[in-house]
């Protein structure tokens, strides 16, 4: 069996071909999707991450706040290794 990755920036036609792939019957396996799902509200994902890099990375609605988490991730090395 064939399989293909896509990869690129924003903007550059993954969801298209995604999108076509899907019209044909071509199974499609979206890891941003599957990794939303990881981290989803009451998924132990979450948690593990509230436990390592604390509760600044949530949302008042439980979810995980992206943008705070890249933040810190990418501003501090210590939080980063433990």
């Amino acid at each position: 069996m064939l399989k293909v990755g896509l990869t690129g920036g924003i903007g550059c036609g993954k969801s298209t071909v995604s999108a076509l792939f899907e019209r044909f019957n071509i199974p499609v396996i979206d890891a941003d999707i599957i990794a939303r799902e990881l981290v989803a509200v009451g998924q132990p994902a979450l948690k593990i991450l509230t436990q390592t890099f604390g509760l600044e990375i949530i949302h008042h609605d439980r979810s995980l706040n992206r943008a705070v988490l890249r933040q810190t991730i990418f501003s501090d090395p210590q939080k980063k290794n433990n």
